[in-house]
């Protein structure tokens, strides 16, 4: 098709799951992305894993994303927190009833099963391996020049480009940003005791080191870890063997999972902040990283883009049955109302999580302890944590509650 409702420039995770939810729901997009298939879809491309809260996970289920990650995700039941590995912390168990709190999913098992449902999804036409040269945004719609030397027309632009995106920047938004200083280094071990599918958050003063249950391999029990150390000793760390990183790793744990190994290859991503203060322009809307990115400290960042599309999506649909065009003012107003105070809330926290839990020093150490504590026995406070966790907080997308708009 050289014509669609929305033109949607980046394929990644957050741009196969708009397409295919926008495809659920009636309207057609143009999906232009300069990577190569084979690439990102490889087992070497992306070592991470993602935490995928619940709520992100009915949408999936409601867009028919569901079957195609069936028995491929470790399911979360259970958050432990802990300042180090003194006494004080903070556990967060639903209820037998309520279900998992989400699932950790490799990113090339998510990465996989996006792409081929958006491929799969009639209303979706999706071009790999191909750039936008040209994209011009008026009061009549978005024209876009393909390398190819196409030209396509959308109602509306969507960047999903990811942190570094290009629409965002030429477009001129003001965007929040710095750096922490910190490296997330990034593996995969396998370990002697199982995680009982609880994944653990220790903060240590030179950054927080998560162990994120993965299933079960050939080698047994099976976690991602999360590693963040000063942006200094990444390049150290990576030259380290592996007997020595895993025993480091093993004193990091206090040894609870047991004999640890073997290890996969190892990678590591610097950190930052960044946060566009305003999301929509004329015929322009931004999702995921585009918009925002955080630190990955509470497991939100992929999430918080879920969460943009499930917001978008309805919109658009209301939009639709009212008989509008998919970029007018209105709808990317509403937009930027729902996902702009959001998406800023997030980022505040894990900001001020992230400074909180780095702060050295026995006194602030003590006051953490005690704060995890005291949350750990206020049911109220804690529920309140795991709706954020699930991604249930404030005003929630049908979507994301498992029912298309």
């Amino acid at each position: 098709m050289d014509q669609a409702d929305i033109l949607i420039l980046g394929g990644g995770l957050v741009g196969s799951a708009l397409a295919t939810a926008l495809d659920a729901h009636g309207i057609s997009s143009i999906v232009i992305d300069p990577a190569n298939p084979e690439t990102i879809l490889g087992a070497s491309f992306d070592g991470r894993a993602s935490a995928i809260a619940s709520a992100p996970m009915r949408m999936f289920e409601a867009i028919g994303v569901g079957g195609r990650l069936a028995g491929k995700g470790c399911p979360i039941e259970g958050i432990r927190v802990s300042d180090g590995l003194a006494p004080g912390k903070l556990d967060f168990a639903p209820d037998a009833d309520d279900g998992a709190l989400g699932h950790m999913f490799e990113n090339r098992v998510l990465r996989t099963a996006l792409f081929e449902a958006a491929q799969a999804a009639p209303l979706a036409d999706v071009r790999m391996q191909t750039r936008a040269v040209s994209v011009e945004r008026g009061p009549h719609g978005v024209v876009a020049t393909l390398d190819s030397g196409a030209t396509v027309r959308a109602q509306l632009l969507i960047a999903a480009e990811g942190r570094n995106s290009p629409t965002r920047d030429s477009a001129g938004f003001k965007v929040a940003r710095w750096t922490y200083d910190h490296a997330a280094m990034i593996a995969t071990l396998n370990h002697e005791r199982s995680h009982e599918n609880i994944a653990y958050e220790i903060f240590y003063p030179q950054g927080p080191f998560a162990i994120l249950p993965l299933l079960d391999d050939e080698n047994g029990h099976r976690s991602a870890v999360v590693w963040t150390v000063h942006a200094r000793d990444a390049a150290a760390m990576h030259k380290i063997s592996d007997r020595a990183y895993l025993a480091e790793a093993e004193k990091k744990m206090g040894g609870f999972l047991g004999k640890l190994g073997p290890l996969s290859s190892r990678s590591s991503y610097p950190l930052g902040f960044h946060h566009a203060a305003w999301i929509t322009a004329e015929r322009l809307a931004l999702v995921g990283d585009a918009a925002h990115g955080i630190h990955p400290i509470a497991g939100q960042g992929v999430n918080v883009g879920f969460r943009d599309v499930a917001t978008l999506v309805e919109v658009l649909v209301d939009g639709k049955r009212l008989g509008l065009d998919m970029g007018d003012p209105e709808l990317l107003a509403r937009y930027q109302r729902w996902r702009g105070l959001d998406t800023f809330m997030v980022s505040l926290a894990t900001d001020g999580l992230t400074r909180l839990f780095g702060i050295p020093g026995a006194l602030p150490n003590a006051v953490r302890r005690f704060g995890l504590s005291a949350v750990d026995k206020l049911p109220p406070l804690k529920n309140w944590f795991m709706g954020e966790a699930r991604g249930e907080s404030g005003d929630v997308p049908k979507l994301l509650q498992g029912i298309t708009a």
